[in-house]
């Protein structure tokens, strides 16, 4: 076979795989450097995809929390934690100290007395276990600007070894 027929076949798999592997475009990473792809694609005779037409008048504020809401986070519960050392796997570290709290009286009595604390630390927060918009609206007020992310933290909770709520996990430990 001459070398002609072998790249001419060569280009005919690549356009094919190229056809059955296509898939829409998704930004996974961007560091304020990021170019549009569009030139290259058109470099191969394609079309970039359109982008999205956002209609007037649609409302794009605040995303609304009762979607979020009830927060549960099997496993975790409220109740003592007694302090020790965070062993991760591999090289792994905690880059920022982060809690875990709940909606309870416990929690909200823990966020108060340690806020001060964890803002000079520079901790996030999750509140993994609220039922309610008035719960959010607790602790947010409590939290008084300490950055808090109500999200489940069932994984979290095995990875680490945690059972109990309220906690801080950081490179001192986990502790109460």
């Amino acid at each position: 076979m001459n070398a002609r027929r072998i790249v001419s076949i060569a280009l005919a798999g690549f356009s094919l795989l190229a056809t059955v592997a296509r898939a829409d475009l998704e930004v996974i990473y961007d560091n304020g450097a990021t170019r549009p792809l569009a030139p290259f694609l058109e470099a191969f005779g394609e079309t970039p995809p359109p982008k999205p037409v956002v209609k007037q008048g649609t409302d794009l504020g605040a995303a609304d929390v009762s979607g979020l809401l009830p927060i549960r986070s099997p496993g975790l519960a409220p109740g003592p934690v007694p302090r020790r050392p965070l062993r991760l796997p591999n090289s792994a570290t905690i880059a920022r100290p982060f809690f875990l709290i709940g909606s309870d009286p416990a929690s909200r009595d823990w966020l108060t007395k340690h806020r001060d604390q964890l803002k000079e630390l520079g901790a996030v927060g999750m509140l993994v276990q609220a039922e309610s918009a008035e719960d959010l609206e607790i602790i947010a007020r409590i939290a008084d600007g300490l950055p808090i992310l109500p999200a489940p933290a069932s994984d979290i909770g095995r990875a680490l070894g945690i059972k109990h709520f309220p906690v801080l996990i950081s490179r001192r430990g986990i502790e109460q």
